[in-house]
């Protein structure tokens, strides 16, 4: 049987960064794709002009639909890993939806791996332990840079690098701009970049 994966969607998600993941996975996994009220999440429009540039993203449009337009309701839903994709939308919802960190609180207990990219990992940095203590403290965390977001010029409700900065206890570790990076936390269960 097929693992299990988890993509929590939010309010407006950048077509590549869940094209190009789902179309990784999906061939080995099963992919159960949620929101924090279920129903339909939304493309972000400003990520649609790329997809004349990149062939996964445009496939994905033209045959994937119904997985954004019909999203189960975010809860424990039955998976070995989850992956928050990015793009601003998660600062604005999943960075305080209750049930988003009751399920990273579960996952972490069950030591099942978290990933999240780009702006992905503000769903996991307001999120507390059993013992009052950030989940992500102690570990190693990447996002997408403050330079960066000043650079892109859209105006966001914090900065996520300070914000991880503090939930990790100094962890956050800043890549050159605009490339790829990837930070794995301890036993290799927790996952951003």
């Amino acid at each position: 049987m097929a693992p299990k994966i988890l993509f929590p969607l939010c309010i407006s998600i950048p077509l590549s960064e869940f094209a190009h993941p789902y179309a990784v996975l999906a061939p080995h996994t099963s992919i159960t794709v949620a929101s924090p009220k279920g129903g339909t999440a939304l493309i972000d429009p400003n990520s649609l002009s790329q997809v004349i540039k990149d062939r996964i993203s445009r496939d994905f449009l033209a045959k994937n639909k119904s997985l954004w337009g019909n999203t189960v309701r975010l809860s424990s839903l039955a998976a070995e890993a989850v992956l928050f994709v990015g793009g601003h939308g998660p600062m604005f919802d999943l960075a305080t939806d209750s049930t988003s960190h009751t399920l990273i609180q579960d996952f972490h207990a069950k030591n099942k791996i978290i990933a999240a990219v780009c702006h992905g990992p503000s769903a996991l940095a307001n999120v507390v332990q059993e013992d009052e203590r950030f989940l992500l403290e102690g570990l190693k965390v990447t996002d997408f840079a403050d330079s960066e977001e000043r650079r892109v010029g859209i105006e966001v409700p914090f900065s996520l690098g300070q914000m991880l900065g503090q939930a990790s206890g100094g962890g956050f570790v800043k890549g050159d701009e605009w490339a790829p990076m990837v930070e794995i936390g301890t036993r290799e269960r927790l996952i951003t970049g």
